[in-house]
């Protein structure tokens, strides 16, 4: 009977394992195609550990190094190495993964589609009802999961590398700012109306801050420095469908800022505090209490609170004045509308990038090509006159 291998330790070693003269681990094995392998370890744990998941893989039949996994399959992959995902970067990838199980396309193996596949597939959805928004949402999540296989060599090319526009017409609504106009108009509407008024001031908050609305929802007593006039905006306010509140980092690292108080939020913040209920125990969520908006049961608000509150003032709105017209009114619109009225006003790029707390300063410089023709007209005759008035001293002089 042949004596059984042992590590420098004295520890038996299985079947294809080995220490090498450097004292490195390894493990040789045939994959699911016949090759064999060899997978590396500082120690026979970390090694055996690895030994699981090879074995684990062998035994649910996932060729996945073959590319023999369908779309599903490769979904489910990707999103169980996803951590730390925010509340509605989850509910995102579970519609996708929802959408794909019930189409014959989620049970096509990864290796067999095509670009034109993924290009049909996006029409089809189209053709069923889906808006252009889904179908950017769907993509977005299929695109880097096939990058995986891709990175990974387990396909040649990544078939949802192409522009989504490029096979199916964007139909979704322009994102509009509201004119000075038409922010009077609403802010005056909602300032005089009996059952409305009492949203005023958050209103005001959101239009001259231009903050995300969840964020305004996670504004606590200690957020608010009144004294130096600040808003510190670091944090948000999440319920999950379930009830359960959460708060989470701002979306982005740049989402960290402080905020200054013009005259008017500083007065609206003074109301909101001031008219806030006075309650005995005030809820925790996460460390943070003392959350400034409540609803009508004494617990914080979240942006569906918020959004509520302005698709029930808009319905009222358009029934008493139809022949006022005003653009969908949503808590983005009013940040859009602040960043549009920042650009309009001349702050400079990187400052308004960081009152809107945007990573990218691409986002902010949107706002600047899209600020419309009257803007345009205005400063190219102020620049004119300008020069006008700059020829005549040198002429005088």
């Amino acid at each position: 009977m042949s004596e059984k291998r042992k590590d420098h330790k004295g520890r038996i070693l299985r079947t294809g394992e080995s220490q090498r003269k450097d004292l490195l681990y390894q493990y040789r094995y045939t994959d699911i195609r016949g090759k064999r392998q060899t997978i590396y370890a500082t120690d026979l744990k970390e090694l055996r550990d690895k030994e699981k998941v090879i074995q684990r893989q062998v035994d649910d039949g996932l060729d996945y190094t073959a590319g023999k996994i369908t779309v599903i399959e490769l979904l489910e992959r990707y999103l169980g190495i996803k951590k730390g995902m925010r509340y509605n970067t989850r509910v995102g990838y579970s519609f996708v993964l929802n959408v794909a199980e019930k189409e014959d396309f989620g049970y096509r193996t990864i290796r067999d589609i095509k670009v034109s596949d993924a290009q049909i597939w996006m029409i089809k959805l189209h053709e069923d009802g889906k808006r252009y928004s889904s179908l950017a949402c769907i993509k977005g999540v299929m695109k880097p999961a096939f990058q995986m296989a891709y990175n990974e060599d387990i396909i040649r090319r990544n078939p949802f590398d192409f522009k989504l526009t490029d096979v199916v017409k964007n139909d979704s609504e322009k994102r509009v700012a509201l004119t000075e106009e038409q922010q009077e108009i609403w802010m005056g509407f909602i300032r005089e109306d009996k059952t409305y008024c009492k949203y005023y001031d958050e209103f005001v908050v959101l239009l001259r801050t231009g903050m995300r609305v969840s964020e305004m929802c996670g504004l606590t007593r200690s957020d608010l420095d009144f004294e130096n006039r600040k808003i510190r905006v670091d944090h948000q306010l999440v319920r999950e469908r379930g009830g359960r509140y959460y708060v989470e980092k701002t979306k982005t690292e740049c989402g960290c800022r402080f905020l200054p108080m013009t005259d008017e939020v500083y007065q609206s913040l003074k109301n909101i505090v001031t008219h806030r209920k006075k309650l005995k125990t005030e809820m925790m969520v996460d460390g943070y209490s003392g959350f400034i908006l409540l609803d009508k049961n004494a617990r914080p608000k979240v942006a569906l609170h918020i959004e509520n509150e302005m698709r029930w003032a808009m319905k009222k709105y358009k029934s008493l004045y139809p022949n006022k017209p005003l653009p969908h009114i949503t808590p983005h619109v009013f940040r859009h509308t602040f960043c549009t009225n920042m650009a309009n006003a001349g702050l400079d790029v990187k400052n308004l990038q960081y009152l809107m707390g945007h990573s990218d300063i691409g986002v902010t410089m949107n706002v600047y090509t899209h600020t419309g023709y009257d803007r345009a007209a205005a400063q190219m005759a102020k620049v004119i006159e300008l020069k006008n008035a700059d020829q005549g001293t040198k002429q005088i002089l």
